[in-house]
């Protein structure tokens, strides 16, 4: 028997799992730690990309947000122009974001005046950096399969993270040296450095990883976490309505909208098509986190009346513990300190990966010098 296999036969299985765990957490950090970082730094400028859009438009802010009528006028107009370009639905003026934001098949975002409906811009991933760093952030700039890359990406993300805690875990009594950076040699450098800060900073960047996970996999999540809290069954729409010719009263319809809905913020319209006479208004309801609101209005437009509300914050805990990932992952929840946190955690991927390879550079070179 060699010394090599004398040596593996005495070594006992919890230091052969351990040996096991660092050598896949070495490699699949270098390889998937690449894309991990890369989807993190563009999702620290994601945090940011409405304070982006104003900063490059700062005359939206600068007037008053016009009223009902003025806006359903607006409205009008640029329904009229654009739905039989593609517009699918459209983002009500607020005050966070003072135009309307329409979307369109690809990705494509249009802008236009609050009041008058004329158009003011158009973004898309070629001509937008933060909307090509969107493409990228959620789906590796490939599309549905891209999607499913970064959700893979993900759960090995999550399994990185979570062996690193345990090749970290120190010894009782050993938990202040365990957290010390240390200026030097290399190698003790680098490696106190990645596992330091990972330490530290874990539960921020595990739950950013997780949420973004489950956002990937939301129509597995969103079952599992309702059958696991027994929410009962999901909201039933209504059936659709035949559509007919007839005028449309958008200023009575925001209003019917807006009185149903008890104090929320209406955000979001899905106007008419051919197949489909109602109108949905997505809503923001008091106590929501989404900054669009998972909350929903069905209207009959041709009377102005409404047919059915479903308000998020009544649902079971499955689905708001569902709807509450995105805001989570986004940054929308806490003002500021929790926005500011999130893009951190964007920070963290690439500090790991740079890190990371450092102490594996230091330490190849240490084993060629000193064989």
């Amino acid at each position: 028997m060699s010394h090599r296999q004398a040596t593996s036969a005495s070594t006992p299985p919890r230091h052969r799992v351990r040996g096991a765990l660092k050598w896949l957490h070495l490699w699949l950090g270098l390889i998937v730690g690449t894309v991990f970082a890369l989807v993190a730094l563009s999702g620290t400028v994601l945090t940011f990309q409405r304070e982006i859009l104003l900063a490059q438009h700062p005359e939206w802010t600068r007037r008053p947000l016009p009223g009902t009528d003025a806006q359903a006028k607006a409205f009008a107009r640029l329904l009229a122009e654009w739905q039989p370009r593609g517009l699918r639905s459209v983002d009500i003026p607020t005050a966070r974001l003072p135009v309307w934001q329409a979307y369109f098949p690809d990705g494509e975002r249009r802008y236009f005046d609050p009041a008058s409906g004329e158009l003011l811009l158009i973004r898309n991933a070629d001509n937008d950096p933060v909307l090509w760093l969107r493409e990228l952030h959620t789906h590796l700039l490939y599309g549905e399969t891209g999607e499913d890359l970064l959700g893979i990406c993900g759960l090995i993300a999550i399994f990185l993270l979570l062996s690193g805690l345990y090749l970290w875990w120190p010894r009782k009594g050993a938990l202040a040296a365990s957290l010390r950076w240390h200026a030097g040699p290399p190698t003790r450098r680098w490696l106190s450095w990645h596992r330091s800060t990972g330490a530290v900073l874990l539960p921020l960047l595990l739950l950013a990883t997780v949420t973004g996970v489950a956002i990937v996999y939301h129509d597995a999540v969103r079952p599992a976490l309702r059958w696991s809290f027994d929410d009962g069954p999901e909201v039933v729409p209504p059936l659709p309505m035949a559509p007919r010719e007839a005028d449309v009263d958008w200023a009575a319809i925001l209003r019917a909208a807006q009185a149903a809905v008890k104090g929320g913020e209406l955000r979001r319209i899905s106007p008419p098509d051919d197949q489909d006479a109602l109108v949905t208004i997505r809503y923001r309801a008091i106590g929501e986190w989404h900054p669009n609101g998972r909350s929903q209005v069905w209207l009959d437009p041709y009377a102005a009346r409404v047919v059915q509300v479903h308000t998020a914050t009544r649902q079971g805990a499955g689905a708001r513990i569902d709807e509450a990932m995105y805001p989570l992952h986004g940054g929308f929840i806490g003002g500021w300190p929790w926005q500011w946190a999130v893009a951190a955690s964007g920070l963290l991927p690439p500090f790991f990966l740079v890190t990371g390879f450092l102490f594996w550079r230091a330490r190849r070179r240490r084993t060629v010098t000193d064989p």
